[in-house]
């Protein structure tokens, strides 16, 4: 069964009780009192009745009347006092009876109380209300005063409150039940828009958002399984984004690593089986070292870029940028020198917050880039001013189309002159890599034959 028709009934249920105890308790608190005043009017009209009849009697000189006198005038008084009603006792039995009701000898003693007493009978269809007591007055010592009255009238009322009650719970539970029903299923739909939403997602459209515009709980709840959707979609793309770049990065690197492999196993393979002279020996070897020097350095860099997405012990702090740049240029004067390339250093920046050993190995990844692409008695500007870095070159350059793929593992504009130069195509991968890692923008500008700068710039 549903949530929505579980609520539903078990909200219909708990208020059609509620609703028959608390009107059974009303109907049951009413019989009570209606019986109760019944009670004391019978109670209060025998006390006066006794009071009244008992003067009379005081009053009155029967001993000179007969049997058949005295029953004709205590007959009058009851007659004159309540018709029907009244039971007069003397020493214990009856004198005169205006009423239906036959006392039992058992129950004479009863009546003969000074304070009196009552009970309730039930005569076939009728209840009896009987309350009896002693005449106080001098001359009416042994009399006994019993009132028999019909109070059914009370207890049909009761019935009739009670039946009118049974049918308003039954209209008002014929009432309920549906609007309740219908009310649940309302506050609820949302429910089953949130179950829709998690179905689809499950099925893999991870677009899919819960349309839910109330702002109750379920609304709130709503805005949260939305919040979770968004962030699991985020993530999914950025698994699928590492995904697709390691299946790229596994790709080029095979296909990179291919060139040189080859070369190391033909030159082997001939100097394994092929006798050569030395000049042709010496190349062989030369080549060899050249392309597991390349391996390594290729390895080096693969290593760095994935250790970039994998390394959570990358420390920002604040970095002083004029010690950082004048590290770089002792560690590239020596390199550069072999190029017969010239490097120049301005930095008039202040300190950068950032991880000092990513940052230069960025700077240093960026003038290394620009010194292979550079000829000989070339000069590499290296610039730092406010919040952005600028290394310049006077090389080759870049052309326009090239400039959106230069930052791909692997990728290399002239790939004859890059491996000639030492190139793996990982360098601006990295420094792309590391300035994301800054919060930074790599923004590079080139022009053929005129040279490539490129600019990193961090976030005010």
């Amino acid at each position: 069964m549903k949530l929505w028709k579980k609520l539903a009934l078990m909200t219909a249920a708990v208020v059609t009780a509620a609703v028959g105890l608390s009107g059974a308790a009303v109907v049951h608190n009413s019989f009570v009192y209606q019986e109760k005043r019944a009670a004391e009017s019978c109670m209060q009209q025998l006390f006066a009745t006794a009071h009244a009849l008992g003067t009379e009697l005081e009053n009155s000189n029967m001993d000179g009347f007969g049997e058949t006198a005295k029953y004709s005038y205590t007959n009058y008084l009851l007659r004159k006092y309540g018709a029907h009603q009244y039971i007069l006792l003397q020493d214990g039995g009856e004198i005169c009876n205006l009423t239906e009701y036959r006392l039992t000898p058992a129950s004479i003693h009863k009546w003969q109380k000074e304070e009196g007493d009552s009970v309730i009978q039930t005569v076939g269809d009728k209840r009896l209300f009987i309350a009896g007591k002693a005449l106080l007055a001098d001359k009416t010592k042994g009399y006994s005063l019993v009132l028999v009255s019909d109070i059914s009238e009370a207890y049909e009322d009761c019935k009739r409150q009670g039946w009118l009650f049974f049918l308003a719970l039954l209209g008002c539970t014929a009432v309920t039940v549906p609007v309740v029903f219908f009310a649940t299923g309302k506050i609820l739909k949302p429910l089953g828009e949130l179950k829709d939403a998690a179905l689809d997602i499950r099925n893999g459209n991870l677009r899919r958002r819960a349309n839910v515009c109330c702002r109750d709980e379920v609304g709130v709840v709503a805005d949260a399984f939305n919040g979770m959707a968004e962030q699991i979609e985020a993530q999914v793309r950025e698994l699928s984004e590492v995904s697709e770049r390691r299946r790229l990065l596994l790709g080029s690197m095979a296909h990179e690593l291919k060139t040189p492999m080859t070369s190391i196993i033909g030159y082997s393979d001939t100097l394994l089986h092929v006798h050569v002279r030395e000049e042709q020996r010496q190349n062989a070897l030369t080549h060899i070292y050249e392309e597991g020097r390349r391996l390594e350095r290729l390895s080096a860099k693969l290593m760095g870029l994935v250790g970039l997405y994998e390394n959570e012990s990358i420390v920002m702090k604040k970095t002083d940028m004029n010690a950082l740049f004048e590290r770089v240029r002792k560690l590239e004067e020596g390199p550069l020198a072999q190029r017969d390339v010239r490097l120049e250093v301005d930095c008039r920046m202040g300190e950068v917050k950032g991880d000092s050993d990513l940052l230069e190995s960025l700077l240093i990844n960026l003038i290394d880039n620009a010194a292979k692409a550079s000829a000989p008695g070339s000069v590499v500007w290296l610039v730092g001013k406010k919040n952005e870095i600028t290394v310049e070159d006077e090389g080759f350059g870049i052309p326009d189309e090239e400039i959106a793929r230069v930052t791909e593992a692997f990728y290399m504009v002239d790939k004859a002159r890059s491996r000639k130069a030492g190139g793996c195509g990982l360098g601006l991968a990295l420094c792309s890599r590391i300035a994301k890692l800054h919060g930074a923008r790599l923004v590079i500008e080139s022009r053929q034959g005129e040279g490539t700068t490129v600019r990193v710039q961090f976030e005010d």
